[in-house]
């Protein structure tokens, strides 16, 4: 059982790695002469009913009143953050080239390691400092 876990957890990983750069390529195509922060609207209001359409068809909904308030604000939150992410994003990727634009930003991935290591208490392994390193370098040398 362990094991289709771990091999599960991949395959989502990947088909999320797949989609996103479906999302940036489709995106920066799709933002030609419309307003970036106009175009996160849009985009938001599609992810928004697909979300509550997938919800609804599995039957989650009826688990919205067990949901506890210390969930509540750290979703809200990070839909908070995930708002100011897309803004940005969509800016800086009609600004640039998308080549550039979607490495720099998945220089998140380095500063998500960061932060599972200190709020999380993840635990700081040499592999995973080392890939942190190579992105961190493979950014810096997009930037310049």
């Amino acid at each position: 059982m362990g094991v289709n876990k771990i091999k599960m957890w991949a395959v989502y990983a990947l088909l999320s790695a797949f989609f996103a750069a479906a999302t940036s390529i489709l995106a920066k195509i799709g933002i030609e002469n419309v307003d970036s922060n106009l175009a996160t609207a849009i985009r938001t209001v599609v992810i928004m009913f697909l979300a509550a359409g997938i919800v609804y068809v599995t039957g989650v909904h009826h688990q919205i009143p067990e949901i506890s308030s210390k969930s509540w604000l750290f979703l809200v939150l990070s839909g908070i953050a995930t708002g100011l992410s897309w803004l940005f994003y969509f800016k800086a990727l009609q600004m640039g080239e998308a080549s550039k634009v979607v490495p720099v930003d998945k220089f998140s991935v380095v500063i998500s390691m960061i932060m599972a290591f200190v709020f999380l208490h993840e635990a700081v392994t040499l592999k995973v400092v080392c890939g942190g390193l190579l992105i961190t370098l493979g950014t810096f040398i997009l930037i310049l």
